[in-house]
């Protein structure tokens, strides 16, 4: 008798790559991560500075290398005509239409910012923004189209 028989053997394979809408959900994730900790961190009067690898040639020795900069990271929310807090979801430089005809979703106070990213990064995995993203790749892609 093997150590193997008595376990439940299965056919079953990682994948290697995800599909390319999980991928968008995946990044949109990130981003919306980074603006709940902007949020966090502006409540708190710290300052949220991630880092990114940034490559270089150098030139008296012509070798590239990497350098750690702070990544910036812009606000996603702003202050509407109305006088009320806004806040637009993006998609690299696109903005999401939420609904039709909506862009932003309106934010009682800087204190519900943070719930309201949490809720719209549960949309986010659940999928109800697949299609808003789908028409901001899209039209992201068309201006690369020559």
């Amino acid at each position: 008798m093997t150590a193997l028989s008595g376990l439940k053997l299965t056919a079953a394979q990682k994948a290697t790559s995800l599909p390319p809408v999980q991928q968008r959900r995946k990044k949109l994730v990130k981003r919306i991560w980074e603006q709940i900790e902007l949020a966090r961190a502006e409540q708190a009067g710290t300052k949220f500075a991630p880092v990114k690898l940034r490559s270089y040639t150098d030139k008296e020795s012509g070798v590239r290398k990497q350098v750690e900069t702070n990544k910036r990271v812009k606000a996603w929310w702003f202050t509407a005509d109305n006088g009320k807090l806004a806040l637009s979801v993006r998609f690299g430089p696109k903005v999401l239409e939420l609904a039709k005809g909506k862009f932003a979703v309106e934010v009682a106070d800087k204190a519900d910012l943070i719930n309201t990213l949490e809720v719209v990064r549960t949309a986010v995995d659940s999928g109800e923004l697949d299609d808003a993203i789908e028409n901001a790749a899209k039209k992201l892609r068309e201006g690369f189209a020559r």
